[in-house]
């Protein structure tokens, strides 16, 4: 091997695209190689955001990165401070591609079209002289024959998926599913199917987990961004209970139980004629409301002055703790997000270099590394990628400053 470094990225998608271009910006000179299985490349970053491409975030809803980055929160703090979702936008807007932030922070393209994305990326590319190899699966890992090897395959759904990997006795985390929406007992949420309930919380009873946000009633159950961040959250307890447990809904909110017993009160003497159909909390619609008296197993023909403290108190139970039973998991559109994958312990967090081979790096999903919706798992690809680049290009560049 000479001077001129040679690099296989193995992954087309969006972390090994990323860490090529970037490298090959920083090396002109090297040799760089994109090894992709499937028929083309960024196949996931074309369905993101249902097609539009919700690039990243700009974290400014961000208390903990913990909130976003169930795992591999301290690995994604050190590799924002390297490619921040502000040097991520500015990137893709040199490029040419003009970007857009919702009211809900997530960053789109304005074009509305993950295509630009794609084609952004493959510009550069072929543009650079990266060599993109497609349908062409790697099944070894030969470090002898290349002098940098980079891993971005993605999540995997079983630990097969890893098998290129064996005999380099890197440690694999168990993958599991950790982006979807829960199918519910019962059938009465297809009465709602299309409702969406803004500021709820969602808890799984007797655990930690708990998450807060729009809640969509569905034919299936249960989706939005509450239920998902919940399911990414609690991603191997659901999977260690075959996806089968009771939830929690907190139709409230933050507003305390005292507060919510408080309200009840005044709807009392407020409305004290009026049937309990007419006058309800304003975040339900009016059918909403009345499937949640059915469950609260009060007559719909009762008025509001003549409920009782058993009644107060099924009000209070339900509203603040309404229990359903989670019977499976369901797919979120079509982008499939594991949690699991190469051990961050056999990793420099810092370089995303193996500890036990120095010449092998990783970066993405295939890491046990996982993120909420709203663009955080692709920035944490871009992030990654770039982390990678820099360093195998900074590195190279010391080793050929020794004397």
């Amino acid at each position: 091997m000479g001077e001129k470094l040679s690099i296989a990225i193995i992954g087309a998608g969006a972390a090994g695209c990323f860490c090529a271009i970037n490298l090959k910006r920083m090396m002109p000179d090297a040799d760089i190689h994109i090894f992709e299985s499937k028929g083309k490349a960024l196949a996931k970053v074309a369905v993101t955001g249902g097609g539009r491409c919700n690039l990243t975030n700009t974290f400014k809803a961000v208390k903990n990165l913990q909130e976003v980055y169930p795992r591999g929160e301290k690995l994604m703090r050190r590799a924002l401070s390297v490619l921040s979702p502000q040097d991520t936008c500015a990137w893709f807007e040199q490029e040419g591609v003009r970007l857009v932030a919702q009211e809900d922070e997530c960053i789109f393209p304005e074009s509305q079209d993950a295509m630009q994305i794609v084609n952004t990326l493959l510009y550069n590319i072929k543009g650079l002289g990266v060599q993109l190899h497609l349908n062409e699966k790697v099944t070894h890992i030969d470090l002898n024959k290349w002098d940098r090897v980079v891993i971005t395959t993605g999540g995997h759904p079983t630990p097969a998926g890893f098998s290129m990997l064996d005999g380099l006795d890197i440690p694999i985390e168990q993958p599991v599913p950790s982006l979807f929406t829960f199918n519910v007992e019962g059938d009465w949420h297809q009465l709602l199917m299309g409702t969406v309930v803004e500021g709820v919380q969602a808890f799984i009873p007797g655990t930690k987990f708990r998450s807060q946000g729009a809640l969509l009633l569905t034919h299936w159950g249960m989706s939005g961004p509450a239920i998902l961040r919940l399911s990414s959250y609690a991603a191997r307890y659901l999977a260690e209970h075959d996806y089968k447990s009771q939830l929690c809904i907190n139709w409230m909110g933050n507003t305390s139980e005292q507060e919510v017993r408080d309200m009840l009160h005044d709807m009392m003497q407020l409305n004290a004629q009026k049937l309990i159909t007419s006058a309800y909390p304003q975040q339900f619609t009016s059918k909403h409301w009345s499937v949640l008296l059915t469950r609260m197993g009060i007559p719909l023909t009762q008025r509001w002055g003549a409920l009782n403290t058993k009644h107060l108190n099924k009000m209070l139970t339900v509203l603040t703790a309404d229990t359903y039973q989670i019977t499976d998991k369901c797919p979120f559109k079509e982008e499939f997000v594991t949690c699991g994958g190469v051990s961050l312990k056999a990793i420099n967090i810092n370089t995303l270099q193996s500890k036990q081979h120095p010449t092998l790096y990783f970066a993405g999903e295939v890491l046990d590394v996982d993120a909420v919706t709203g663009g955080f798992n692709l920035q944490a690809a871009w992030s990654m990628g770039y982390v990678v680049a820099k360093h195998i290009s900074t590195s190279h560049q010391t080793n050929n400053q020794e004397p």
